[in-house]
């Protein structure tokens, strides 16, 4: 139950963002990981997948600040623990990604070239 009332948050906190990447595709980017962020053990392939797929569609610094504020809305609207935050902030070297951000509820996202 409680992952699913952290999937629904997380929906409705990426759907805030604005850029030219929407929060609408970073959720259907991003959901594949949630099991990890929630859970820890494996990273499903497919969530690597999605993180590549939004890495590659956020090629302006317009896109990734507004990506990062997809994830740091999502990040600052929910409860969660620090083994949450390890696995989220964990999965882009996971996946083989540099992101130019960090998975942070602390990331200055304007600061993202």
């Amino acid at each position: 139950m409680r992952s699913l009332l952290l999937a629904l948050f997380l929906v409705i906190a990426f759907h805030r963002g604005e850029a030219a990447v929407s929060c609408n595709s970073v959720v259907g980017d991003l959901y594949p990981c949630l099991s990890y962020v929630v859970q820890g053990g494996n990273v499903p392939a497919n969530c690597c997948n999605g993180i590549r797929t939004l890495n590659s569609q956020a090629q302006t610094p317009v896109d990734r600040q507004g990506v990062c504020r997809c994830i740091k809305n999502a990040i600052g609207g929910v409860s969660f623990s620090s083994n949450n935050l390890n696995n989220a902030q964990s999965l882009p070297a996971k996946c083989g990604v540099n992101l130019p951000y960090s998975i942070s509820p602390s990331t200055n996202c304007d600061s993202i070239n």
